[in-house]
């Protein structure tokens, strides 16, 4: 029976990695292996399988899910907090459930064709609605977004996945496979550009300045640092403007026409407000109190009464997960989370593919709330497998595998 368990437990794992993206056509399989995981993994695995932990962020993405757990049983809102408590959860599982696979090289090539199949499987929708439509507008269509197999912020955390995958399973000399991998970077690249995937095209500009701070040549070090510090604090100015309050209503930021980000800044300014309404949240207010207070907020402090429906009628949430776990659980539960990030990023700057993952999480939860989505919850999973996990592929050829925990 272990062995049984121990040949076909690996390819669950991986069938359920490329089923994530296809679970609004078949909710319930994810579902299905993944309990089929929970209940093989006593079988499979091994005490020599868990020292492939790095310990200290292991424990603590584990307190952290633990802190999460004790502040809403100490303020009587289990029941409303239990959905974003699983999905955290729900990630670090991921990564610990992955500890009985031997070989990553298959969870890679499942990561690619899992953007793949979510690359055909829009495109081919997408040419049938240009088909049967007199005119389309790409990237900014109802219909063309509506046509997508999963919402396109996260097609875009996917591919940007794959193409990281495949820049670090590039050989510098010759080898067959290079091809592929350039074919695959080209193709998620050209589908951002074709999805107008503006978040996961700043992100992979992100990175690529960042990959010259590990550049031999110092003249690229400088001018890419330079280039970074002067971005950042032009994006903090503009941010800091744009979620200021404002009575000029036909009035946008730069940002908001060039981002298309007019909801997410006033999600924030309204956000913003209720955190200086409520300094220094301890226990924050929970996921649902959260919600309405948002909501509340946008009731009282937009004035243009269209756009004022609007944000009440879709209940937007705070679009920024750090904003999220502070509102929803307080300062002790962002502080680790963030913590956790900055732990992981200080420990991995050397090596540049665990350093550039980071940027994508950290990226992605500044714009979206990861965990309120059970993908988000599975991709971020996927992110800690490699970070946490020793000898993983994360480090390049060239780089010498330390144990830093």
């Amino acid at each position: 029976m272990k062995i049984l368990l121990s040949a076909t437990y690996p390819f669950i794992y991986l069938l359920l990695f490329f089923a994530i993206p296809f679970d609004n056509y078949f909710r319930v399989l994810p579902n299905i292996l993944l309990g089929l995981l929970v209940l093989s993994f006593p079988f499979v695995v091994s005490k020599e399988d868990f020292k492939k932990l790095h310990k200290v962020p292991t424990l603590l993405f584990i307190c952290f899910v633990a802190i999460l757990l004790i502040l809403s049983l100490a303020s009587g809102r289990l029941e409303s907090d239990s959905a974003i408590i699983q999905k955290v959860g729900l990630a670090v599982l991921f990564a610990i459930l992955y500890i009985p696979v031997r070989d990553f090289r298959k969870i890679k090539l499942t990561i690619i064709l899992s953007a793949l199949a979510v690359i055909v499987f829009s495109v081919i929708k997408i040419l049938i609605i240009i088909y049967t439509s007199e005119e389309i507008v790409l990237g900014y269509s109802r219909e063309v977004v509506e046509s997508l197999l999963i919402d396109r912020i996260y097609i875009g955390l996917l591919s940007i996945l794959s193409i990281l995958v495949s820049y670090q399973s590039l050989n510098k000399q010759y080898h067959p496979n290079n091809k592929y991998h350039l074919i695959n970077i080209i193709i998620n690249l050209l589908f951002l550009l074709l999805m107008v995937s503006k978040v996961a095209l700043l992100v992979l500009g992100v990175i690529v300045l960042v990959k010259q701070l590990y550049s031999k040549k110092k003249v690229f070090k400088y001018l890419a640092a330079t280039i970074l510090i002067v971005a950042g604090v032009f994006t903090i100015g503009l941010i800091n403007k744009s979620i200021k309050p404002s009575n000029q209503q036909s009035q946008t930021s730069f940002l908001q026409n060039t981002l298309t980000w007019e909801m997410r800044t006033t999600v924030w300014e309204n956000a913003s407000y209720i955190i200086t309404s409520n300094p220094l949240l301890l226990k924050g207010f929970g996921y649902k109190e959260t919600k309405e207070k948002l909501v509340a907020s946008y009731g009282s402090r937009i004035e243009d009464k269209q756009k004022q429906a609007r944000f009440v009628a879709n209940r937007y949430n705070s679009h920024n997960q750090f904003l999220d776990f502070y509102l929803s659980f307080g300062i002790f539960a962002a502080g680790l989370f963030s913590g956790i990030l900055l732990l992981l990023l200080y420990k991995n700057k050397k090596y540049f593919l665990p350093t550039s993952f980071l940027i994508v999480v950290i990226s992605f939860c500044l714009v979206e709330n990861v965990f309120h989505r059970q993908i988000g919850a599975y991709y971020i999973g996927f992110v800690l497998t490699a970070l946490l996990i020793k000898n993983s592929f994360m480090l390049t050829k060239n780089d010498t595998i330390k144990d830093t925990q």
